[in-house]
């Protein structure tokens, strides 16, 4: 694939994609869906294995979960992802690919972490004042995959057109949000399967973060 034409923005996810964290999301998986079985708005023969954390809060909220439940469940993700991102490495080649984009692009991070477990990583890493904003789940509607986050995006920077942006990440979550958002996808890492299984047609892949720079 040639490089995409007048890219403007680029928009991150962060867990392994920039960063290494050490967040346990099963057992934050697990600890949620306990306590929202407990509270009696998941079943308990609720099969949790082809969801994530985001996607279970979603199912419990459309089929009329309170707020303060689903508050209390974020809570818990929140000291997970507090816990997860201490400590937490830069993926290989992402302080070089960031330094290779710095000034031609705005840079975007858009995560499913609380906003405050995203800065605290992103200050530990030393990348924090490379992006231009940071999206956490506060700031958006719905996690991923909903688009939320990146209609936040889209908003934010009135200027940029949907199709001068490109967004990365790992998982299917990131490239089914940025698919509905009307924003190119790139996936990342060891993903391809799942991605198919789940539907999501990425515009590239790549093994290497700096292999970006051949699409922009």
């Amino acid at each position: 694939m040639n490089k995409l034409k007048d890219i403007q923005g680029i928009i991150f996810d962060m867990d392994n994609t920039l960063l290494q964290s050490h967040i346990d999301f099963k057992a934050m998986k697990q600890e949620i869906a306990n306590f929202l079985v407990n509270k009696g708005v998941l079943p308990g023969n609720f099969s949790i294995d082809a969801h994530t954390t985001s996607t279970i809060l979603a199912h419990v909220k459309e089929n009329g979960a309170p707020d303060e439940i689903l508050d209390a469940a974020l809570r818990i993700a929140e000291q997970y992802e507090l816990q997860g991102m201490e400590g937490a490495d830069l993926e290989p080649e992402a302080m070089d690919l960031l330094e290779a984009l710095r000034g031609q692009f705005r840079l975007v991070i858009v995560t499913n972490n609380s906003h405050a477990a995203a800065i605290q990583a992103l200050e530990t890493t030393g990348i924090k004042d490379r992006f231009d904003l940071i999206v956490g789940r506060e700031q958006m509607v719905a996690m991923k995959p909903s688009p939320s986050g990146y209609l936040v995006v889209k908003r934010h920077f009135p200027s940029i057109h949907e199709s001068e942006w490109i967004s990365i990440g790992d998982s299917w979550l990131d490239g089914r949000a940025s698919m509905d958002a009307q924003i190119p996808f790139i996936s990342y890492g060891r993903t391809a399967y799942t991605m198919e299984e789940k539907g999501v047609r990425p515009v590239a892949h790549i093994d290497k973060l700096l292999s970006l720079l051949d699409y922009v």
